[in-house]
């Protein structure tokens, strides 16, 4: 590997001295010729006068013309800009076995919560934006008898499901992937997810390998942000595979306190694999182009930083609390996130519409001069905005200005599937795959928020149309039943 690199760096040092030192053999050249021109018959082409002086140049010379020509193509090459395709993914859709209905829900929680909780809880559930049925793993067995054992049966189940899945759509052989990046939240067994991956579809052994804890549902766009980077950087031409999901098994509460009985309410089972390329000649075959991927994290902000807690109660039994400030801290984060997307993909009358109320109410503490929201649609086609909840959608489409239309991939997906964490995204641009809504050149923007607290986007265009009738994904099978009326 050593000589690998010196060699390298040689060639690379080569190549850049002669960039800087080309003109040694080129401008001779050119000056012997522009001193014979006059005296060359005004019909002579430029192909004779070059061609006759070419007769007099001697071979070590053409050597040196031909080698800085060799050395110049190359630096280029090397050095052009290097592009994230977005092969494929799969998101994750659970057997049957694993729906259940709300009543089924409430019947089983009612065995281990308070009257008043259970109440509670149905209250949340009915107001959450969920669907009659949806999926859970290990469910018949809640409280599970061992949670480290079922939430690594969940893992393994949801994980393998949809890695199969892509690997089966891409045709890209383990032994093809360079990267392996897994983000989960609360569950972090030892060997680690991604060592599971690595261990079941027999990857390398110098496979970069990654595992993203405790980050929360914005954790998704946070490892494709980390996947650009590691193939932007490395020279090598390889995959990069991320496993998105979270494991609801590992964190239900069983408590009295009803700021971490949220969670119990909203999250439910999913993941999704992606596989992301750094070479050109996947172009073709890909799906998508990554243009962006920007990342705001407010976790200096004590408020912010505590507005979603992993802590024990005082009982002792532990759970994720969710601060009534949620929502509000949310919407900084966004605020934060889209004054620094707008610049890189909103038109220039957006632009200065935007620049010009916040240098009038920053610079002349115009207070009266209201901020401006761009329209977003301008920028991109289809949305994908983290399935956090009923309130996290509704607030994101009025803050936003967006339509009906544009929301329900988010809408429908949380209906259909829950909260599913940092997956959730991915299974919003499944849904509008099925649709047959994605056309070639299409804008995609992916918006997540987490724990820390975080909000981050990526951006998408569709290098080709997506055919509904191609469409294998989760919604394939039911997707002319949607969209469904949301029960409030």
């Amino acid at each position: 590997m050593a000589v690998y690199n010196k060699r390298k760096l040689y060639v690379k040092y080569i190549s850049s001295y002669l960039m800087s030192h080309g003109y040694v053999f080129i401008i001779p050249i050119l000056f012997s010729a522009a001193i014979q021109y006059p005296n060359m018959q005004k019909t002579a082409t430029t192909t004779r006068l070059l061609y006759g002086h070419l007769h007099d140049i001697n071979s070590s010379t053409i050597f040196c013309m031909l080698a800085t020509i060799v050395a110049a193509l190359y630096h280029i090459l090397i050095n052009l800009p290097t592009k994230i395709f977005l092969v494929d993914f799969a998101c994750y859709n659970p057997d049957a076995s694993f729906g259940y209905s709300r009543e089924a829900v409430s019947r089983t929680v009612e065995s281990v919560l308070s009257p008043e909780n259970t109440t509670f809880f149905k209250k949340v559930v009915e107001r959450s934006g969920m669907g009659d049925k949806t999926f859970l793993y290990g469910f018949d067995d809640f409280p599970p008898k061992s949670a480290f054992e079922c939430a690594r049966g969940e893992a393994e189940t949801v994980i393998f499901g949809a890695v199969d899945d892509l690997l089966a759509k891409t045709g890209v052989a383990p032994a093809e992937i360079g990267v392996v990046i897994v983000n989960i939240s609360t569950f972090n067994p030892v060997p680690s997810l991604s060592a599971m991956i690595v261990n079941r579809y027999k990857l390398r052994e110098d496979v970069l390998s990654y595992n993203l804890g405790g980050m929360g549902c914005s954790a998704g766009i946070i490892a494709v942000d980390l996947a650009k980077r590691l193939l932007l950087q490395g020279r090598r031409r390889t995959y990069a595979l991320i496993m998105s999901l979270e494991s609801v098994t590992s964190n239900y509460y069983i408590g009295e306190d009803r700021s971490k009985l949220v969670a119990n309410c909203l999250f439910r089972m999913g993941g999704a694999a992606i596989l992301l390329s750094n070479k050109s000649t996947d172009r073709g075959r890909s799906k998508y182009e990554l243009l962006h991927t920007l990342r705001t994290h407010r976790g200096a902000d004590d408020r912010a930083y505590r507005c979603v807690y992993q802590e024990e109660d005082s009982n002792g039994k532990l759970g994720i609390t969710l601060s009534k400030d949620l929502m509000s801290i949310a919407g900084e984060a966004l605020k934060a996130n889209i004054t620094s997307l707008g610049p890189l993909v909103l038109p220039f009358s957006e632009k200065f519409l935007f620049l010009a109320t916040l240098v009038a109410r920053k610079v002349f503490n115009m207070k009266v001069v209201s901020p401006y929201v761009p329209n977003f649609k301008l920028a991109f086609e289809h949305f994908c905005v983290h399935a956090g909840g009923k309130a996290v959608l509704d607030a994101m489409e009025e803050k936003l200005r967006l339509t009906k239309w544009d929301m329900e991939p988010s809408r429908m997906t949380l209906s259909r599937f829950g909260n599913t964490s940092s997956s959730s995204v991915w299974y919003q641009l499944a849904y509008s795959e099925a649709k047959g809504r994605i056309k070639r050149g299409d804008r995609v923007w992916m918006i997540g928020f987490g724990s820390g607290f975080k909000c981050n986007s990526g951006v998408w265009r569709a290098l080709s149309g997506v055919d509904p009738a191609q469409v294998t994904n989760a919604w394939a099978a039911v997707i002319e039943q949607f969209p469904v009326e949301i029960r409030t």
